[in-house]
C-alpha cells in the first residue's frame, strides 16, 4: 500500500452495477479489497445477484431493472434497422428503473438491518446511468469502472462498434471516461491520458467455499478433462438447433463434454444425452470448473473470458453482442483459441475445427503462459490504489441539502420519464 493510501480518509462507498453476474463479480474484488483498507461498502446491483454479494461478504443494496430483460433488449438493438419502436421503450422503461433506485442505494438505510447508510464517494459501471447526477447532487466524487474498453482512442473502435474501419471513427465511437480491464491482454493505447487507468484482471475466489454436487464431482472423476460449453446470460433464439451442434459436434471430436445450461437453457430439452456429456444446471463457479476443463466454449463476456485464461484454458468465443467479438479477436490474436464463431455462424463444422485447433499441444503451452501473466496480476489492489489516486484532495466536497438533492435528481428524471412515455405510447 502506498504511502499516499495510508492519508486517505475511510469513506462510506456505494458501488453501482448495471449488467450479468459477469459485470458485477469483478466489482466484488473491488468492494472487499476497499473494505480490507476500512472502508464502508455498499455494492448495489439487481436482486437476482443478492447471494453473490452477500456470500462475499459485502453489503448488498437492489437495484431496479431485470437483467434478462436488459440484456434479451441489448441484444435486439444492436441492430438498429431491425429494432421496433417496443423494443426501445422496453429498454428506456429498464433505463427508467436502474436510475429511480440509484439515489436510494446512496442514501438510504440497509433495507434488512435498517442500518444507515450515505455514500461519501461513488463507483460505478456506465450502465448505471444517471449516476452523475446523482454524484452531482450528493456532491461526492464519482469514479467510473468497466471490465470493457470505454475511453475514446484511434487504436481501435468502440467494442460494440467492432466494424468501422477508419481511425478517425474509433475515436467517436467513444463516450465515457475510463475502464477495468487486463494490461497483459489488452495494453493501455498511448493516446489514453492519466484519468484512465488499466489495473487489470479482479478475480474473487469463490472456489474454495463450493462443495459440488455429487453427481458432477463423480462424473469428473470417470475421465479425461472435458470441454465446457456455455453462453452464461445470452439468450438463445433456438435453444434446441444450439443444443444440437453442441452435442454432434462433442461426439465428432471424441470428448466429454460439460454443457452449461445458463439463462438460454441450453440443452434444457436434450434427451438421450451420452454419458460423456454432463449437463450443468445450477451455479458452478468458474474458478472451480475451469481448471479441470481441457478448454473452454463461451460467449466471450469479460468475466468468462477472464477465469477461462486465468485457468490456462485454450479459449473459443461465440460472440452475440457488444464486447464479445472485441476478446475473441484478442484470443485469437494471442494464440489460445481460434478465430471468434459468432452465433449465426455456430454449426458442427465450424465448432467441430475449433475444438481440434484447441486440443492442439502449442495452443495448450501458449494458454498457460498467459495463464501465469494474468496470475502475477492484482487487479483489486491496483483498483483499490487507482481509486485512491483520483480522489479530490479536498474530501468531503460540499453538500446539498436532502430537498436540493431530490429536486436535482427526480427533476432529471422527470424529463427522462416524458421522453419514454412518448415510445411507450407509440
Amino acid at each position: 500500500m502506498s504511502d499516499c493510501n495510508q492519508s486517505i480518509l475511510k469513506l462510506s462507498i456505494a458501488i453501482l452495477v448495471v449488467g450479468t453476474r459477469g459485470d458485477v463479480q469483478p466489482f466484488l474484488a473491488v468492494a472487499r479489497r476497499l473494505q480490507e483498507y476500512g472502508h464502508c461498502v455498499r455494492l448495489a446491483t439487481h436482486s437476482e445477484f443478492s447471494g453473490l454479494v452477500k456470500s462475499a461478504g459485502v453489503d448488498f443494496y437492489p437495484l431496479g431493472g431485470d437483467p434478462r430483460v436488459i440484456v434479451e433488449g441489448f441484444i435486439k438493438t444492436q441492430n438498429i434497422l431491425l429494432t421496433s419502436w417496443q423494443d426501445i421503450a422496453q429498454q428506456l422503461k429498464q433505463l427508467m428503473a436502474v436510475m429511480e433506485s440509484l439515489l436510494q442505494a446512496c442514501t438510504q438505510p440497509d433495507p434488512i438491518t435498517g442500518d444507515s447508510f450515505r455514500a461519501q464517494a461513488i463507483i460505478a459501471n456506465p450502465p448505471a446511468y444517471g449516476r452523475a447526477d446523482v454524484a452531482e447532487a450528493l456532491g461526492v466524487p464519482l469514479h467510473i469502472f468497466f471490465t470493457v474498453p470505454w475511453t475514446p482512442t484511434c487504436a481501435f473502435p468502440h467494442p460494440f462498434m467492432p466494424h468501422i474501419s477508419h481511425t478517425a471513427g474509433y475515436w467517436i465511437s467513444y463516450v465515457v471516461v475510463d475502464i477495468l480491464i487486463c494490461p497483459c491482454v489488452l495494453p493501455k493505447p498511448n493516446d489514453w491520458g492519466p484519468l484512465v487507468d488499466i489495473v487489470g484482471y479482479c478475480f474473487v475466489d469463490l472456489a474454495s467455499k463450493y462443495e459440488p454436487p455429487q453427481e458432477l464431482f463423480q462424473w469428473m472423476q470417470k475421465g479425461a478433462a472435458p470441454i465446457y460449453i456455455g453462453f452464461g446470460s445470452m439468450p438463445l433464439e433456438n435453444p434446441e438447433k444450439t443444443s444440437n451442434i453442441v452435442l454432434e459436434a462433442l461426439k465428432n471430436t471424441g470428448q466429454r463434454g460439460i454443457i452449461d445450461r445458463g439463462w438460454g437453457g441450453l440443452a434444457t430439452h436434450a434427451k438421450d444425452v451420452a454419458q460423456d456429456v454432463f449437463l450443468l444446471s445450477t451455479d458452478c463457479p468458474h474458478d472451480w470448473l475451469f481448471p479441470q476443463c481441457s478448454a473452454v466454449v463461451h460467449h466471450g463476456g469479460a468475466g468468462t473470458t477472464a477465469a477461462g485464461l486465468k485457468a490456462g484454458c485454450p479459449t473459443t468465443i461465440v460472440p452475440f453482442c457488444g464486447d464479445q467479438s472485441l476478446w475473441g479477436a484478442i484470443i485469437h490474436e494471442r494464440g489460445v483459441g481460434p478465430a471468434p464463431i459468432p452465433i449465426a455462424q455456430l454449426s458442427v463444422e465450424s465448432l467441430s475445427t475449433a475444438i481440434r485447433f484447441m486440443l492442439q499441444p502449442e495452443v495448450k503451452t501458449r494458454a498457460v503462459d498467459v495463464a501465469v501473466s494474468v496470475g502475477d496480476e492484482d487487479g483489486a489492489a491496483a483498483a483499490l490504489d487507482s481509486f485512491h489516486r483520483h480522489l479530490p484532495l479536498d474530501l468531503p466536497l460540499p453538500k446539498l441539502e436532502q430537498d436540493e438533492i431530490t429536486d436535482h435528481v427526480q427533476g432529471f428524471f422527470g424529463y427522462l420519464a416524458r421522453f419514454c412515455c412518448l415510445f411507450c405510447a407509440s
